[in-house]
């Protein structure tokens, strides 16, 4: 069980649980001239930390008073479930499927004023699955129940499947984390996403303080994609 691991509620006092604020904060000031209803976050490679930034984010976008609900794109290696305590399912592919509403799919979570989707049974074709009319559909329906709908994506450079759900969303926020992500990689991940025309919001580098245990983060944002890294 990961549920330990959600900083932002065991320890909302904590430096680690203030940067959290601090990014969701950055993403409202980002959102004043444009609403930003939908933010997929993903990384470059695996385990760099997306999984864990969705969900602690989530928390403090939902202690902030805002209705806040969770999807889990990744139908490769889904985490959300385990870092929550809920069922893996019914989830995402349960309602792309059309054998449950997402109403029905939602999951309650132990922090008030958030909900989270799971992944749901694992496909053979999850690519086809994410970048589908039905998952922006999916993403769209998520919108008009809850203030802010925040997505964990599979990394972008081992598939396709966080590119194809970027083009549905209304920004995307990268993980890198330090000492394992190349600078190579953090271009390609920009590139990438910039191909599929969202709009990069800005990079979480994931480990860049001090701090010996846990993670610290330091939010580097920009409304323009070439202020990512070169």
């Amino acid at each position: 069980m990961l549920y330990h691991k959600l900083v932002a509620w065991h320890d909302p006092k904590s430096p680690i649980a203030e940067t959290y604020r601090i990014l969701r904060t950055n993403i409202q000031f980002m959102s004043i001239d444009s609403k930003i209803k939908s933010v997929l976050i993903t990384s470059s490679s695996p385990n760099e930390g997306k999984s864990l930034t969705t969900s602690n984010l989530a928390i403090s976008m939902a202690q902030n008073n805002n209705k806040v609900i969770i999807i889990d794109g990744d139908l490769r290696k889904p985490v959300l479930h385990d870092l929550f305590d809920v069922s893996s399912g019914p989830g995402v592919t349960d309602v792309l499927l059309g054998q449950v509403e997402i109403t029905s799919a939602l999951q309650e979570t132990v922090v008030e004023n958030l909900r989270v989707l799971t992944s749901g049974q694992l496909p053979p074709n999850p690519a086809e699955m994410v970048g589908s009319a039905r998952m922006k559909q999916l993403i769209r329906e998520a919108e008009n129940i809850a203030d802010v709908v925040l997505i964990d994506s599979p990394p972008l450079l081992p598939v396709t499947d966080g590119a194809l759900l970027a083009a549905g969303v209304g920004g995307v926020i990268i993980v890198i984390t330090r000492g394992l992500t190349k600078k190579n990689q953090a271009i390609k991940a920009k590139e990438i996403i910039n191909s599929s025309q969202a709009r990069l919001l800005g990079m979480v580098f994931n480990k860049s303080g001090t701090e010996r245990k846990g993670y610290y983060y330091y939010y580097y944002s920009g409304k323009q994609n070439n202020n990512a890294p070169k």
